[in-house]
């Protein structure tokens, strides 16, 4: 795979509520925001940071707080949304920026979207990748994962929420698991339909008894893999985890804007063998609703979960074309 002129890469570290934030940034021009989502980094935007500068932009990719190396807050509730969207305006302004266009994957979707629902005036257009937006509402969503799966096995979002346990797992192989995952949902290596879901876990099991074996996806290099590891073993995988152990706090803070669109315009990119877009059309049929600003919905065929990583040609082409009708 073609090696990425990294040495145009500038390393930063910032204030921000978090205490610290570190970010990678290239090119100069209108900023755009990139946010990673669960295990990742910045690096998962190492394909999209020259293309954006080549095109005429300001590209940063942060490390989200919990990760990299970005601050570490102990408690579970300092990773609610409200303190993550206050992380990306600080960053916006702490790089002497008025505005920008934020643009996440994953759980970064979720923190796009958020970011321009509560800051229109700092984030003018939001870009989503993978997980579409939904409004903030509807039940608890403790209650509405644990009824997910059956007496056999339990969805992996409950997994994740339990302090401790997750980490139980990963911490002992962390390169290990991040390759299983990754390849569990990947086109090229997601186990086939019929096999075990590796969304859930047995009773009594563990969620990589699921992922497939010693089966890289073609996106992912050991190289790439290595760097993956190494800021996890270094980390330890709590930080990252509390994102998920805080979504009863999002849905208590985010009441008051319960049904809101996002109204800047936006985009968004899904994979039609991604879980995240198949599980959640329904919230891709209420775009016209949900964003009226919405350029295009695109749902590449035959790519799965890491959009940016798997297809980073044709969603750096999406991505620069939109960005280019963006006025102001």
């Amino acid at each position: 795979m073609q090696s990425e002129p990294s040495a145009a890469f500038r390393h930063r570290t910032v204030e921000a509520p978090a205490g610290r934030l570190h970010l990678v940034e290239q090119g100069t021009g209108p900023l755009v925001l990139l946010v990673h989502g669960f295990p990742e980094s910045w690096y998962s935007w190492r394909r999209q940071l020259p293309a954006l500068a080549a095109a005429g932009y300001r590209a940063v990719a942060i490390d989200v707080r919990g990760y990299g190396r970005s601050s570490k807050p102990a408690a579970t509730d300092a990773y609610r949304l409200l303190d993550l969207v206050e992380d990306n305006v600080a960053v916006v302004r702490t790089l002497g920026e008025e505005s920008a266009v934020v643009v996440g994957h994953d759980w970064g979707s979720t923190i796009a979207a958020t970011s321009a629902l509560l800051h229109p005036e700092v984030f003018s257009a939001v870009g989503l990748l993978s997980v579409p937006y939904a409004p903030p509402g509807g039940p608890r969503p403790s209650s509405v994962f644990g009824q997910i799966g059956g007496p056999e096995e339990e969805f992996y979002v409950s997994y994740f929420q339990e302090p401790g346990r997750a980490e139980a797992e990963i911490e002992p192989d962390v390169r290990g698991w991040l390759a299983g995952f990754y390849a569990a949902l990947s086109a090229d290596t997601m186990p086939a339909q019929g096999e075990p879901d590796p969304h859930f876990v047995a009773r009594g099991g563990r969620l990589r008894d699921r992922f497939p074996a010693d089966a890289l996806p073609a996106w992912l290099t050991e190289d790439d893999l290595d760097f993956y590891a190494a800021e996890f073993e270094r980390t330890g995988m709590t930080g990252a985890l509390n994102r998920y152990r805080a979504m009863d706090r999002d849905w208590e803070d985010l009441a008051p804007h319960r049904g809101a669109p996002v109204e800047q315009p936006s985009l968004f990119i899904g994979g039609t063998l991604d879980a995240s877009t198949t599980w959640m059309s329904d919230a891709i049929d209420a775009f016209p609703a949900t964003l009226p600003g919405l350029a295009a919905s695109h749902l590449l065929d035959g790519c799965g979960h890491w959009v940016q990583q798997e297809r980073p040609e044709e969603v750096n082409r999406l991505l620069t074309g939109w960005l280019s009708t963006l006025t102001g």
